[in-house]
């Protein structure tokens, strides 16, 4: 593991190397290698047991390089071809950037006239435009003289908040750019925007390049403890992510990085502290204190983010320990503060974070729900890779089992080649909901064992549920549902659904008007099937939204018109954030809300809705 990522090899590795998630499976080439790695160890070999159709696999994390070696990467354990939803959402803002351009024509120096060129520049902006008390970067100065006289005392000029000069070009150039990004524990995306039309105009999300160092928040901040080097490298792992993203946006757009003007950052606390390069480690030690939660104004340059030499990072504010930057994005773009209904924002991730209330109160909180709505700590589960299941039917009669793969147009049965890879995080919730539906399951996450169905097995290992068969697979077994897979759905949703209870509690209401699901992940699921296993308390699904990357929008908003960083500041400040682990009563919430949907919780919306479908009678009654 190590001399991959030293040399840039993009493994997966769910639990930061601890042998313990097997996503980091590589095959070892036979011949002359053979005694190139250290033997099998008991944790590797428990694995490769309970996996047996993986002969000649190694755990990458686990296996020590004693000579050359090559190895195969199979598809399934790298991160580079994941399917990255975090596409920006258009929405209306009066436009009001940080950065503005002014046009300035200089009187020429003479021996007359032999005032410096920072001063004449000052007097024509003044003279101008009314601007007043400028400062000017260092760069810029340095360059001035020269940019000048190029434009025959004609220059375009850069100023940020009506404060600083962060660039001068000659002659007239109207362009402007600013660069909005949201970098999530498992994603980056960056919004390229037209600064004077709003336009997002490219667009790019790559796999967080953190993720070969650990997948979750934890594994981030414990990598980060374990080394005296840690943060220091994730810290330049997602600068150079970052970078990369900069440089991809501004080709599509036929651009220069330096033509960059302003970059606006949300992403959770852990993630914001890792991009300053800010020690993580007390944000995982109780109470979980955060280094800043206000907003910053950081030059580009002193990050290692290749913008215009002058350009500043804002980045908007975090609230808790963990509850960050990402979710301020959020607020910003969905405005619960300016609204009557009550309405239960869900990003969901590896990380949840949740805000509830109206214009009149705001909660937000945070609960551990792990990587399993993304694939992760489920036995067959995979990233949204090509070949992951995505989508599942199951017949409430039969049995019987389709499903669709990312990559693939139509149902399993309508394919030739199916070469299904694994199951994603919407393929969980459907197939967890879809068992539950047709029996397979019981309310407690407990398998029917008396079902008659070649797809359920009984073995040592438990009960367990074939969803798709060897020969519909590229990995030459079946793929199955094992019992501690719908345990970590379990335990996931069910963070998520006490969390929500406990907000309600507190804030004195028993319903929902709204339920926003958010981030990349919420705008791929069935809302249905988060509905059935109760993935939130019983809402009509008609006022259920999936609004994709909110945060990211939210960043576009700040990016596009500056009073919204403000906005974002007040919006920060008036939300009320709730320490779960010590309100009373949420272990209580959270062993009832393991039950699919609920251990006694009721449904009226969704079971109207099921009927609606012609559902069963019998199935109906469970919610």
């Amino acid at each position: 593991m190590e001399a991959a990522q030293q040399l840039g090899v993009d493994l997966q590795s769910v639990c930061g190397g601890r042998a313990i998630c097997g996503k980091c499976k590589v095959k070892v080439q036979e011949g002359a290698f053979g005694k190139a790695l250290s033997p099998i160890e008991a944790d590797e070999k428990e694995f490769f047991t309970k996996n047996p159709g993986l002969k000649g696999y190694r755990l990458a994390c686990k296996a020590r390089i004693y000579g050359d070696v090559v190895v195969f990467v199979p598809a399934v354990s790298q991160t580079d071809k994941l399917i990255v939803a975090k596409r920006a959402k258009m929405r209306t803002v009066e436009i009001k950037p940080a950065v503005r351009k002014y046009y300035a024509r200089l009187s020429p120096a003479s021996l007359d006239d032999s005032e410096s060129d920072w001063e004449r520049l000052q007097a024509a902006l003044n003279k101008q435009y009314g601007l007043i008390d400028l400062k000017v970067d260092y760069h810029v100065l340095r360059d001035l003289q020269q940019v000048v006289r190029q434009g025959n005392w004609q220059v375009t000029v850069s100023v940020w908040m009506n404060k600083e000069v962060i660039k001068v070009e000659p002659g007239v150039n109207e362009k402007s750019f600013g660069l909005a990004v949201d970098v999530g524990t498992t994603t980056v995306a960056g919004y390229l925007c037209d600064l004077t039309t709003g336009e997002v105009v490219a667009t790019e999300s790559k796999v967080n390049p953190q993720v070969i160092y650990g997948e979750d928040v934890m594994s981030r901040i414990t990598y980060a403890m374990d080394r005296e080097d840690g943060v220091r490298i994730l810290n330049e792992t997602i600068i150079e992510g970052l970078n990369k993203i900069i440089n991809s946006v501004a080709l599509q757009a036929g651009i220069k990085y330096q033509d960059i003007l302003d970059m606006v950052f949300v992403g959770n606390t852990c993630m914001h502290h890792l991009f300053l390069g800010i020690n993580t480690e007390y944000l995982g030690l109780n109470p979980f204190v955060a280094a800043v939660h206000h907003s910053l104004d950081v030059k580009a340059r002193d990050l290692g983010i290749n913008l215009c030499c002058g350009a500043y990072v804002h980045l908007l504010p975090t609230i808790a320990g963990f509850v960050g930057a990402d979710t301020v994005g959020v607020l910003l773009a969905e405005q619960p503060y300016n609204k009557k209904e009550l309405t239960l924002i869900i990003d969901i991730g590896t990380n949840g974070e949740l805000v509830l209330g109206n214009r009149e109160r705001l909660i937000c909180s945070s609960c551990a729900t792990g990587p399993a709505f993304e694939g992760a700590n489920i036995r067959h589960g995979t990233r949204a890779l090509p070949g992951a299941i995505e989508k599942i039917k199951i017949d409430p009669d039969s049995r019987e089992v389709l499903f669709k793969v990312i990559g693939k147009e139509g149902w399993s049965a309508d394919l030739e080649t199916v070469e299904a890879i694994g199951i994603c995080g919407s393929g969980i919730i459907d197939a967890i909901a879809q068992m539950f539906i047709a029996g397979i399951i019981r309310k407690d996450g407990r398998f029917n064992t008396n079902l008659r169905t070649p797809r359920l097995r009984l073995n040592e290992d438990g009960a367990s549920f074939v969803i798709a068969w060897a020969h519909e697979t590229s990995i030459g077994q079946d793929i199955v549902i094992y019992q501690e897979d719908v345990r970590a759905v379990q335990l996931a949703k069910g963070a998520l659904y006490a969390a929500a209870k406990i907000m309600m509690r507190q804030l004195g209401v028993k319903k929902l008007d709204r339920v926003v699901l958010a981030g990349a992940f919420g705008s791929l699921i069935n809302k249905e099937s988060a509905a059935i296993i109760g993935l939130f308390p019983d809402c009509d699904l008609d006022d259920v939204y999936a609004v994709g990357n909110a945060a990211g929008d939210g960043a576009c908003l700040a990016l596009l018109n500056s009073d919204k960083r403000k906005e974002a500041g007040e919006a920060a400040r008036k939300v009320e954030y709730m320490e779960l682990t010590v309100q009373a009563g949420f272990e209580r919430e959270f062993a009832k809300a393991m039950y699919f949907p609920h251990m006694d919780d009721l449904f009226p919306h969704l079971k109207k809705v099921l009927r609606e479908e012609d559902r069963d009678k019998e199935r109906v009654s469970k919610f």
